[in-house]
């Protein structure tokens, strides 16, 4: 009854299998917890049952894909390795993009 008050309350519309996957979520990402010990505080028979709160949500994965790109472009890049012999400049500015005077011809 107090669930479903507060769900009156709240405007909500939550069950409680839909707080026990967000518990699920929470223990597979603290990192002091192994996939194991959520399987058994889950009561789950098999591990891939548990490796199911394994997978990122949609904002994990944009926010993972947007740092990825500051990353890129904050740190300082080594340059490339210089080619190996025999390879003409021209068919590598070709298929990499690179102007023959050396910037992108993007």
């Amino acid at each position: 009854m107090v669930f479903t008050r507060a769900n009156q309350l709240l405007g909500a519309n939550w069950t409680l299998h839909d707080l026990r996957h967000s518990a699920a979520k929470r223990m597979v990402r603290d990192p002091n917890l192994t996939l194991a010990d959520v399987q058994w505080v889950m009561g789950h028979a098999h591990i891939t049952t548990t490796e199911i709160y394994i997978a990122p949500t949609p904002d994990e994965v944009v926010a993972h894909v947007l740092a990825h790109h500051e990353r890129q472009r904050t740190e300082q890049a080594e340059p490339p390795a210089p080619p190996a012999p025999g390879y003409r400049p021209e068919v590598l500015a070709a298929l990499f993009g690179i102007s023959t005077a050396g910037g992108e011809s993007r």
